[in-house]
């Protein structure tokens, strides 16, 4: 087995007498669970090149390493498929989305190809990855892969903050208002294990909207999702009376206009949690939703 990645601090004179425990929850971010196998793992955690306990002090200059790396475990089986890379490190793997293909390998069809599928084929077969946040299957754009659970674990401590999203989406109709917030609770509809709908019971979900360009029969929009329920921006749009383009579950399909719902991962923000860069990737509207709304391709810059 190749050597796990790994990060190293090194004690200031402000550290001295500090339990290595401490430096490992606020210095270098674990989560408990994270620091519960790093002290099963012969080499998960050194002091100056040796294992060590968490109850052990440091003082200053001390060299504290750490194993973030995952130990492969088969999870995900590698299939081939092309993927579009925006951006990659040792740590992250952002990628440009088509629709139609899910996210998540599936467990009612082992054969069909997903992007965790993909993603463990381009990272060498054996490590599982770890999508930071989930798109449907018929939505397109960028999507976030953390190479590690602990890259992981950074990067949802981030959500809605330091990492933010937002979408284009084609809704049927003139949108009015032309800008607005939504705020309508989110919980699953009666006597379905998959559609949702909007429930006073529900999860709390705020989305923020705003119409970039419209035509006689539809309104682009941003969509910038200020919590991350499930399908969160299809159905506020569609309770506002304006259905994305396309939506089978929450509006109407219509295969000759656009065959999935019109949304699209857009632009996609963050702070990587190891070296600190800001990070922020655009992805162009494809081809299908700008047809709907006539919207030119020099233009797509400006959204």
């Amino acid at each position: 087995m190749k050597h796990l990645r790994t990060l190293t601090y090194t004690a200031t004179p402000a550290d001295e007498g500090r339990a290595v425990l401490s430096i490992l929850r606020r210095e270098l971010v674990c989560s408990s669970a994270h620091i519960s196998r790093l002290k099963r793992r012969e080499t998960g955690i050194l002091l100056n090149g040796a294992r060590c306990y968490v109850t052990a002090r440091v003082t200053a200059g001390d060299a504290l390493t750490v194993e973030i790396g995952d130990i492969p475990d088969g999870h995900i089986v590698p299939m081939v498929f092309p993927l579009v890379v925006r951006y990659e490190d040792e740590d992250l793997l952002i990628l440009d989305k088509p629709a139609g293909i899910a996210v998540h390998q599936s467990t009612r069809d082992p054969e069909e190809i997903t992007l965790e599928n993909a993603v463990c084929h381009y990272l060498g077969g054996l490590i599982s990855p770890h999508p930071v946040s989930r798109l449907d299957r018929g939505t397109s754009g960028l999507i976030a892969f953390a190479k590690s659970g602990y890259i992981h674990e950074r990067l949802r401590r981030q959500m809605h903050s330091a990492y933010a999203r937002t979408y284009l989406g084609v809704a049927c109709g003139r949108v009015a208002p032309e800008s607005g917030v939504i705020e309508l609770p989110i919980g699953m509809a009666e006597g379905s294990t998959y559609e949702r709908a909007i429930r006073p019971d529900g999860q709390s979900a705020w989305t923020e909207y705003e119409t970039l360009a419209a035509n006689e029969r539809f309104t682009l929009l941003r969509l910038i999702p200020r919590t991350g329920r499930t399908h969160q921006l299809r159905l506020h749009m569609a309770e506002l009376g304006f259905p994305l383009a396309g939506d089978w579950l929450y509006g109407a399909e219509d295969r000759a206009l656009i065959a999935r719902p019109a949304l699209h991962s857009h632009t996609l923000t963050l702070t990587h949690p190891i070296s600190g860069e800001h990070i922020h990737l655009t992805a162009d509207m494809p081809e299908d939703m700008r047809r709907l709304i006539n919207f030119p391709q020099e233009t797509n810059e400006v959204v």
